[in-house]
């Protein structure tokens, strides 16, 4: 069975959750999030707490308990905190800017890259070096940031690139002359 699964998922005040035939709702402070859930998984509610149960105690129906489970538990932290991630920008004469819904960035490349924001998606730039991809939805808080970074992954000679905050990039030693 799924301990994940099993733990209660508290909704917090303001947060109102709308359970349909096969879809949720949640609807907070920053917006609102939409999911629809297999018909192995039951969700349940009960006055300012949600249940998530498998219909069968089969594997397979235990681990989209799990998963459901955390999906949900993560649209209300969504609608009511946020979720961020951090990126750093390394290399000379790199740098990112926003323009209305389009970043613009220069790594290296004879072009600038420009990528298109998705809707629900905000970017913070920083001393243009640093860029903070923040929004409700944390699938495509991670997804944006796994793009923005697969523009220039950091090289492991000199670190240029774009990697995220807390990312540590293991170095190589360079040629050594005789």
């Amino acid at each position: 069975m799924s301990r994940i699964g099993k733990k209660p998922i508290q909704i917090p005040a303001g947060v109102t959750v709308d359970l349909t035939a096969g879809c949720v709702s949640v609807k907070g402070p920053k917006g609102a999030l939409t999911r629809s859930i297999p018909e192995t998984v039951l969700v349940s509610m009960d006055a300012d707490t949600l249940f998530v149960a498998p219909i069968e105690s089969v594997r397979r129906d235990t681990a989209m308990q799990g998963l459901y489970r955390t999906l949900i538990s993560n649209m209300v932290d969504g609608v009511t905190k946020g979720f961020s991630k951090v990126l750093e920008i390394n290399g000379v004469g790199y740098r990112a800017d926003v323009k209305g819904s389009m970043l613009n960035l220069a790594l290296g490349f004879s072009h600038p890259v420009e990528y298109p924001l998705p809707e629900g998606i905000t970017v913070a730039v920083e001393k243009q070096t640093r860029l903070t991809v923040s929004g409700i939805d944390k699938e495509l808080v991670g997804a944006t940031a796994a793009k923005i970074r697969s523009f220039r992954e950091p090289e492991p000679y000199k670190g240029k690139g774009i990697k995220y905050a807390d990312e540590r990039i293991l170095r190589k030693a360079g040629k050594t002359g005789k």
